[in-house]
């Protein structure tokens, strides 16, 4: 499996400490080249860790500096890692702490932590070694990316959302963007003692999910649409039939009667690329209860209000905005792709017709995800979307530790949805609603 020759030479002719880190870099890369992956690949794992054992243990020999036991098993577990994961960002994979993972380039891998970014050791080998991990990550999902199609949009075995673009569109390199999911999904409970929410706006939003209320999601890259997505997925009745669309599957519904669909991407002829739009009318077809998009980004728009109007109520998507309002109006905008030149006020009487709550989140100062919007839709008002807010997260300050400082609130208005909640079932409190500061539960420091 492993040619004989093997030249390390002067690659760390000096003694000492400061020549250990070169020597395992050495080995490592001796070993990489001379090894036949794809042979590794099919050996029995047990096999394949022991015959790795006995050739680091040759070639240190050879360098006359023995690793300790704990360094040979950090070499072993990257050459393992070379072999089976991602190379270098295979360790950053086993901290549950890190929630993005940023290649920009062979040299600068960044990660963020507890809403913090801060710059790794880690290193890939040179362009194609970084290449070669991308081109990994595509053939798992049946994707591609070369210079003909040259960006990915992806996900990994646990649901982790990867989007990589190579040159020329990448001026200094490849890159490559990892979104982490938590191994064991997240649940209202771990949100609330986040602090992203409080029991009250819980107690609204699961009437809202089980009284079969239409939800749109909005927010900005990273702010929690997706886990809050899987969150409220939860309280659907588990007698419903549920599909969801996606770019890239990333979804985590805590349901068990769920089809899932992903859009597919042209063929290297340009050709077989199906849409969300296609998914979403075949969908119609499929007898779903509920019909949840991952996120709508373009004249899917249109279809996906025609769903929530005609018989698909308690269906849910996100949309990248900045507030509720800007929701709405990307909506619209979204709409006006499909290309039927429906006028405005159409468009807009369709979306208040079919959606009856907008929950925006954000990240606020230090990084921390809240939900800093709840409204409800309540209708037309002349050419303008009528929304009353139920529910704001307002920050006050900044603590010493560069976190925002800030409380939930009440607006202190009654939404018209209570009508329709009591006829499912529901009461609501009646202070619930009532004009004041809400505990948010939070544990967090």
């Amino acid at each position: 499996m492993i040619a004989n020759h093997n030249p390390l030479g002067a690659a760390v002719a000096a003694a000492g400490p400061a020549a250990t880190q070169e020597i395992k870099k050495a080995v490592h890369r001796r070993l990489i080249e001379t090894m036949d992956l794809a042979e590794a690949r099919r050996m029995p794992v047990d096999q394949l860790h022991r015959e790795c054992s006995r050739r680091v243990d040759v070639l240190l020999n050879e360098q006359r500096c023995p690793l300790s036991a704990p360094e040979k098993q950090q070499l072993l577990r990257e050459l393992m890692d070379e072999i089976f994961g991602l190379g270098p960002i295979e360790e950053l994979l086993r901290d549950p702490t890190i929630s993005d993972i940023l290649v920009n380039g062979t040299r600068k891998i960044y990660i963020e932590r507890q809403g913090r970014l801060e710059e790794t050791a880690a290193s890939f080998r040179d362009d194609e070694h970084l290449v070669q991990v991308i081109q990994r990550i595509a053939a798992r999902v049946g994707r591609r990316i070369d210079e003909s199609s040259p960006m990915l949009d992806a996900r990994l075995a646990d649901g982790s959302r990867v989007n990589a673009i190579l040159p020329p569109l990448s001026i200094d390199g490849p890159c490559m963007s990892l979104r982490r999911f938590g191994t064991i999904p997240i649940d209202v409970e771990s949100l609330i003692g986040l602090g992203t929410l409080t029991p009250e706006m819980r107690t609204f939003l699961e009437a809202c999910v089980r009284s079969k209320m239409n939800v749109l999601i909005s927010g900005g890259t990273g702010s929690g649409k997706t886990t809050l997505l899987n969150v409220l997925s939860k309280w659907i009745p588990a007698a419903e039939r549920l599909v969801t669309i996606e770019d890239a599957a990333e979804l985590q519904l805590q349901r068990e009667h769920v089809v899932r669909l992903e859009t597919r991407p042209p063929n290297i002829e340009g050709k077989g690329e199906v849409t969300q739009r296609e998914l979403l009318r075949n969908t119609l077809r499929m007898r779903p209860d509920r019909i949840i998009i991952g996120e709508v980004r373009g004249a899917e728009a249109l279809d996906m209000l025609q769903a929530m109007n005609t018989g698909h109520e308690g269906s849910m998507t996100t949309v990248h905005a900045n507030n509720p309002r800007d929701a709405l109006r990307r909506v619209e905008n979204m709409v006006s792709m499909a290309g039927l030149n429906y006028p405005v006020h159409v468009i807009r009487q369709q979306a208040s017709s079919a959606l009856n709550l907008v929950i925006h989140l954000g990240r606020i100062t230090g990084g921390r995800r809240r939900m800093l919007s709840m409204v409800e839709v309540t209708g037309m008002e002349g050419d303008t979307i009528c929304l009353q807010e139920l529910f704001r997260f307002r920050q006050t300050g900044v603590d010493p530790s560069g976190h925002a400082r800030g409380h939930f609130e009440a607006c202190g208005v009654r939404p018209r949805l209570l009508e329709r909640l009591e006829e499912e079932g529901f009461e609501m409190p009646a202070d619930l609603f009532q004009r004041r500061v809400l505990e948010s539960g939070a544990t967090e420091a």
